[in-house]
């Protein structure tokens, strides 16, 4: 009886060690980078704070596509695009100029000294004048624009010596749909960080995201006071306009807020001077003008 068990019992595991009960199946193949570039976090910031410092001032064309909305409304309004221009200069000197599309009239026209900015929007016939923060939001997105959220993204600010910082190296595999292949993006992040005063807490200021392909700076999240992600600015590709490599689209999100606003480069001159009356706007007359603190 013992004997005729055993022989049940081999016969059964048979299949198993021999290969008739396994399944082979494809996945997608995985593309490994052909050069990965390595950098220290001294030389990361040294390169961020080297690209900052070179440029004073931009003037550029551009197109601008926004959205808004997300889970939190249900539901997500994508905007017709329009041409505009952004003129900027350091110190904090911006002017933020939409178009209509095909009339070519102003949407909207932001201008800002660093401190107080203008809001006009012709359409509304209305203004806003204020703090560069946003106090009160507005069911409009346009109305919520602040000079801060171009300034920041835009540029990506230098490390100052005083701030604290801190690297990790970070694999991302994203699916190419074209080619059915899975890539592998190795990366370096950038942590700014700034200490609580009399307490041993960090408190994260922003995040700069650099492949490693290039070590180019392609993401920036930028932290509100409570820790949330405030701004994402995102970068690439990359083109060369002049003498200057700059991102040929800038995605900046306010996943707060639910909003987005793709700016795409059409024309981009660096370091030209620009005079104090660019950045000056004058509010007609008769326009509703609300002031905020």
């Amino acid at each position: 009886m013992m004997r005729k068990r055993w022989i049940q019992a081999m016969a059964m595991l048979l299949p198993a060690l021999t290969g008739c009960l396994k399944h082979t199946r494809k996945v997608m193949q995985v593309s490994m980078p052909g050069v990965v570039m390595s950098a220290s976090g001294s030389q990361l910031v040294d390169s961020i704070n080297k690209q900052y410092d070179a440029i004073d001032s931009l003037n550029a064309k551009v197109e601008f596509r926004a959205s808004a909305g997300g889970a939190k409304k249900g539901k997500v309004t994508d905007y017709t695009s329009f041409s505009g221009y952004i003129l900027l200069r350091k110190p904090e000197n911006l002017r933020v100029l939409g178009l209509v599309p095909v009339l070519h009239t102003i949407a909207f026209d932001l201008a800002s000294d660093g401190q107080t900015f203008k809001l006009y929007i012709p359409i509304k016939n209305k203004a806003i004048v204020g703090s560069n923060s946003v106090t009160v939001q507005s069911t409009n997105p346009i109305e919520n624009l602040r000079p801060n959220i171009f300034f920041d993204s835009l540029l990506i600010h230098s490390i100052g010596p005083d701030e604290l910082y801190s690297i990790t190296n970070q694999t991302k595999t994203v699916q190419d749909s074209k080619k059915k292949r899975l890539i592998v993006q190795p990366d370096y992040d950038l942590n700014v960080l700034r200490k609580q005063p009399d307490s041993n807490e960090l408190i994260p200021e922003r995040v700069i995201h650099f492949s490693r392909i290039d070590l180019l700076p392609y993401e920036e999240d930028i932290y509100d006071k409570n820790g949330d992600i405030e701004t994402q600015a995102l970068y690439g590709p990359y083109q060369t306009f002049g003498t200057a490599k700059f991102p040929g689209i800038i995605t900046i999100r306010r996943p707060l807020e639910e909003y987005q606003i793709v700016i795409t480069i059409q024309k981009l001159t660096v370091n030209q001077k620009l005079n104090d009356n660019q950045f000056q706007m004058k509010i007609p007359a008769g326009v509703q003008t609300r002031i905020i603190k």
